[in-house]
């Protein structure tokens, strides 16, 4: 059976982290609050040699060297919903929505012929693989590749400025390489997040005292909304930092 899909609009896919292209991350700064979100992919993955072209190269206390990606992120617990998604669980910025919105549901950061097990909706998304549903993918080839080949694009295109930050962090928070370590090593592997203000500090954008301006409210009303919940004692901690850290760039001459 050649796979087949549809999306019906149930909204369940809206929720929580939502990784963005750079490009994306500075268009809806208004919108979403924003971090880097790391991610290890060990050389025995499938995906490790893209990995190395979209992201880094790390070499671990254990002389073992792994591929990091760094994506720019809709920094949201797991049951938040999309800021721009309705009540009635429609996009509210349909016509503008980011890259990795239109190529739902296939995924660059793998490569094209290990795309078949993400048309499997997972538990509880109502998205439509009935007879009914245009075939989406054949013979390992995704059939309408225009938004997957795009948000490819835009990832390859945005690599060096990622490893431009990589090695400013690895420089001045050499830490992290222990905090990879660990996930390369945790079978499940993990995440790390860091701020937008390093990143900022890192690339040394033209606009980023327009960004930490847009991020410094949003980041303010997550801490609010996450301040009595002890399980997202995390994200506040990280919100209610941020949200410093941006209103200080903001106002930098």
């Amino acid at each position: 059976m050649e796979p087949r899909f549809a999306c019906t609009a149930c909204g369940k896919c809206c929720h929580g982290l939502l990784p963005l292209t750079l490009t994306d991350a500075v268009a809806h700064a208004v919108r979403f609050p924003l971090a880097l979100v790391w991610t290890v992919v060990r050389s025995n993955a499938k995906s490790y040699d893209l990995a190395t072209r979209l992201g880094t190269t790390v070499r671990l206390p254990n002389r073992k060297t792994v591929a990091v990606l760094i994506q720019p992120t809709a920094y949201l617990p797991n049951h938040f919903p999309c800021p721009a998604l309705q009540a009635d669980n429609l996009c509210g910025i349909h016509a503008d929505k980011p890259s990795r919105c239109r190529t739902m549901p296939f995924y660059p950061y793998r490569e094209e012929k290990d795309q078949a097990d993400l048309l499997v909706p997972r538990k509880g998304w109502e998205c439509d693989v009935s007879a009914e549903a245009p075939v989406v993918y054949r013979n390992h080839a995704i059939l309408d590749r225009m938004d997957f080949d795009s948000e490819r694009a835009e990832l390859l295109d945005q690599a060096p400025v990622m490893r431009t930050y990589a090695d400013y962090v690895l420089k001045y928070m050499p830490w992290i390489v222990n905090d990879l370590a660990k996930m390369a090593a945790a079978p499940a592997g993990g995440k790390l997040v860091t701020s937008l203000s390093s990143f900022l500090t890192a690339t040394r954008r033209p606009d980023a005292r327009e960004l930490a301006a847009a991020q410094a409210p949003l980041m303010q009303a997550m801490a609010e909304r996450t301040r009595n919940d002890p399980a997202l004692a995390d994200f506040h901690k990280n919100y209610a930092g941020w949200a410093k850290e941006m209103e200080r760039l903001a106002q930098r001459p």
